[in-house]
Parts: C-alpha cells; structure tokens; sequence
C-alpha cells in the first residue's frame, strides 16, 4: 500500500525536470556567476588591511548588522568573511525565493490548472507528484551548494578555502531544502497558487525581521529564524556545520507533515477554510477595478503591514547610530561631512534606496497580476462582455501605482516612528518623507517596464523581476564592489538624487516620470491590439 502511495515518482519526477530544463540551469548559473563574480571582485576592491578593516568597521554598526547579520571574522576581515558576511543572507533570500516559485508551480498552481487531476486519473501514487518536485527541488538545491562550493574553491583565493566554500555554498542550499518544505506544507493548507507563494513569502519575511532584530538587541530571538541559523555557519571563520543540519532536519519534519496531509486531503482542496462570498456581489466588485482590488486585497493588506514593520525595524535602530557613528573616527572619515547634515542623515539616504526598492517588489506583483489572470484564462471572460481592455489593464494599473506608493509611505511612516522614539534628536518626518518620496518614479518606471512587457511581449514580463534583481545589485552593493557609473545609470534608481546629501533635481525626477508615462501610453497601446491568450 505504502509503494502504491508513490508509484511514478521517478516518472513524475522526470516530467518536472523537462519541464524546468530551462528555468532550473539559468537559475542555478545565474547563482554561480553573481556568486564568482563578487568573490572575485573583493579581491581587487580592498588590497591594503587598512582598506578590509576600514570596511569591517562599517559592518559593526547596527543598521548594516540588521541588513546582513552579525559579524564575524571582522578584525581579520579577508575577502572569504567579507563576502559570507556581506553576501550569504541576500544570496539565500533568492535561494528561497526560487525555490518557492518553483515548487508552487509544480503543486498547486498545477492542481488548479487540473493538472494533478489528470495526472491521478493515470496509475499514479497520491504522493507522487508531491513527493516528485520535493525530491527535484532538493536534487536541485544540492546541485547548487555543489557549484558554488567547487566554483569559489577553484578560484584559488587565499582565504577562500575549499571547506569554507562547501560550507557557504551548503548554507544556500540548505535554505533552498527548508523553503521547498515549507511551500509545500502551505501547497497542503491553502487552496490556490496565490495563497500558497503568499504564506511562504510571509514566513521568508518574518524569518528575515525575527533575524533582523534579534542580531542587534536579543541574540535568542535570531534562534526562532532559519536564515538566523545558517549566518551562524561563519562560513571560511570558524566553519560551524551543525545550523546546516538544524535547517534540513527541520526541513525534514516539515516533508513528512506535508506528505501526511497530501495524503488525507482531497484534490483541490486546503485546510485553510476559506469564507463563503456574498450572495449578491458588490457595486464594487462589479467593475474591473473592484475585481481587480479584491483579487490582490490580501496581498495588499499583507504587504502593508510589512512594510511599516520593515520600516519599523530599520528605524529601531537610528538611536545606536547616532552614538555609533560620533564615537568612531573611521566612520567619520568614510562619510565625509556634510555642512547642515548629521551622518544619520547621510547614512538615511542610502537606506531610502533599498527600502524603495524592496517596496517596488509589490508594485509589480500587482500590474503583473494582470499577466496572470490573462495565463489562466479568466481575463477573456471579462472581454467578451461589454468591458474594454483599457478598463481592464487600467484596473491593474491604478492598483499597482496607488498602493505600491502606499507601501513605500507606509516603510517610511514605520522607519520615521520607530527612529522618532530611540533617537535624541530625531529626523523631521517631512525630511524622510522628501527623502523616500524622491523614488517615487523610478518605481513609476519599473511599473512602466512592466505595462509595456503585458502590452507588446508578455510571454517576457519576467525581464521585470530580473530588471529589478539587476537594479538592486547595481545601486546597492555598486558602490561596495566599485562597478563603473554606466552600469548604476541603466537603472532608473541609479539616477535619484540621494536628497537630503543631494540636492532635489528636479529635471531628473521629470525625465523619470515622463519616461515612466511614454512606457505606460505605448504599453496601453499594445495590450488594446494584441491576441488575449484564451480568446
């Protein structure tokens, strides 16, 4: 009976991998080369010991330990610390990330398409297809830790070891393993994809702000968070190995709780009730844009509530700032001074682009919902009324314009809050208000790019994600790794004046906008004169 549960896993498993024959390898190379190109760029960045510990202070202060972890490693700190250190936590939030989207895919956003029941209607094992992408996602992961430990080794950097290289290509893939349990569990308890990659983005979120403020005020806080475990690893330092078995083996408990409950669940089902809808719909969900809200009215008000508690976490700690950066003369001396400015305000500028960047994340989710509805053709069963595309796409458009403005007011409301209470002489809210509202188009562009992806190539609106991927390597490690100035200027990040230490330009905020506004007209163009997919 228990062989009849997985009977095809291996044929399933196949049928995933042909599936992915191009999505899998252009992930796991696009991680190795990001990965060997950093590592070889620290290199060359900081040659003197001067230079390493100049940049080794920088770590030690609060903020930076929020963004990246504890340091370690930092009064020797070479090229293999300095890039675990600064590189392990992002790296392994995409690690996730993928492995998230990827197992969704092959579970339930495949029982919704009525896949998995066609698939069971065959000699196929209950288990089967779950326990098929489990057993790719992990191969896959595995496959990753391997490429990256032998490719930093085989750079032959002196202290890039071979065994601290294992290690930190280990803690990527053991990440990968923990999140593939964990969306498949969430496969288990809600009922569609949307649910599924929200539940799993919420805990790689909280995982990421339980860490955050654990590292600076309360280290057994970081224990309740597995990217807490892995950045105990002190990968080419100390070599520790025993988070990476806290993290599979917790992996493991959260496989064997997801294959019970596959097996006592019905196909398209979850067990998260869900509520049942009005009898009659409302005067708003009768309109295209009232759908289009309730829709993405959860992830809305979800990402709200992380966005303030992300700006709440990076404004708790302005205050160690402020004594951080008067009583440490290198850091004094690495943010030259500015006539008018505390060097919170000049650090505040940098931190405006990261959490603009992290807030254009919603932005897109929801213009490029649109592509999604369009995929699983529900989009043509507006069309065929008396409902134009304009409406439609415009529906999308004010959604993802209105409220990814909202989000990034909300991080700024958090992170103003938060530094007003710890900080002795606090930043004036309209200041930190200038000084996140000024990437305002900048985001309007990326939202732009993604209109214009829907309208004219849709079959290409992941270029958007990797836009922003490449705009967030460009703007926000650019200056650690010393990239040439044309590569920042191809964002549109790159081109935001860092007001308060810059001074507002205006004729660049207006080139942004009007860009942003030429992306969107000819994107409205395209979408009212191209096939609908399902039409």
């Amino acid at each position: 009976m228990r062989k009849q549960l997985f009977s095809q896993t291996g044929t399933l498993a196949s049928f995933i991998i042909r599936r992915d024959r191009i999505r899998l390898p252009i992930w796991l190379i696009s991680f190795l080369l990001i990965t060997i190109v950093t590592a070889s760029a620290f290199t060359g960045l900081y040659s003197s010991e001067h230079e390493r510990q100049a940049i080794a202070e920088t770590m030690r202060n609060p903020a930076m330990t929020a963004m990246v972890g504890v340091g370690y490693g930092l009064d020797n700190y070479t090229a293999g610390p300095m890039m675990a250190h600064q590189m392990l936590l992002f790296t392994a939030i995409v690690v996730a990330i993928m492995s998230t989207l990827l197992v969704t895919r092959h579970t339930r956003a495949d029982e919704e398409d009525g896949r998995i029941e066609l698939i069971r209607s065959l000699p196929v094992g209950r288990l089967s297809n779950v326990s098929a992408t489990i057993i790719v996602m992990v191969s896959a992961n595995v496959l990753l830790a391997l490429l990256i430990g032998f490719g930093l080794a085989s750079l032959q950097i002196e202290s890039i070891d071979l065994k601290g290289s294992l290690l930190y290509g280990a803690a990527l893939g053991a990440t990968g393993i923990f999140f593939t349990a964990i969306t498949a569990l969430f496969a288990q308890l809600s009922e569609n994809s949307r649910g599924t990659i929200g539940f799993s983005f919420i805990v790689l979120g909280v995982a990421y702000l339980i860490r955050a403020v654990g590292d600076v005020s309360n280290e057994t806080l970081s224990w309740f968070s597995p990217l807490g475990w892995i950045l105990k690893t002190e990968a080419y330092v100390n070599n520790v190995w025993w988070p990476i078995i806290l993290t599979v083996g917790s992996a493991i408990i959260v496989g064997i709780i997801t294959l019970f409950l596959n097996k006592i669940r019905d196909l398209e089902s979850g067990f998260f009730p869900s509520k049942p809808g009005r009898k009659y719909a409302s005067r708003l969900l009768q309109s295209p844009f009232g759908l289009a809200f309730r829709l993405q009215r959860t992830g809305i008000v979800a990402w709200a509530i992380g966005m303030y508690v992300l700006g709440l976490s990076y404004g708790s700690v302005f205050g160690d700032l402020e004594s951080f950066f008067s009583n440490n003369e290198m850091m004094t001396e690495m943010l030259s001074p500015v006539e008018g400015l505390s060097l919170t305000e000049q650090f505040l500028a940098i931190l405006m682009s990261v959490i603009s960047m992290i807030c254009t994340v919603p932005a897109l989710m929801f213009m490029l919902k649109l592509k999604g509805e369009e995929k699983k053709e529900r989009t043509d069963h507006l069309l065929s009324r008396a409902v134009s595309r304009m409406r439609v796409m415009g529906s999308y458009f004010i959604i993802s314009m209105f409220f990814g403005s909202m989000m990034l007011f909300l991080a700024l409301l958090g992170l103003w809050s938060a530094s007003t209470a710890v900080m002795d002489e606090a930043i004036s809210f309209s200041a930190m208000l200038e000084a996140g509202m000024v990437y305002l188009p900048a985001m309007w562009m990326m939202i732009g790019l993604a209109v214009l992806f829907i309208g004219l190539l849709p079959q290409f609106t992941g270029f958007s994600w990797l836009y922003l991927g490449y705009s967030f390597l460009v703007v926000y490690l650019g200056g650690l790794l010393q990239f040439p100035e044309w590569m920042r200027n191809l964002s549109p990040f790159g081109h935001v004046p860092q007001v308060p230490v810059e001074e507002l330009n205006v004729s660049t905020v207006l080139m942004l906008t009007s860009l942003a506004a030429i992306l969107v007209i000819i994107g409205f163009i395209g979408y009212r004169k191209r096939d609908i997919v399902g039409q």
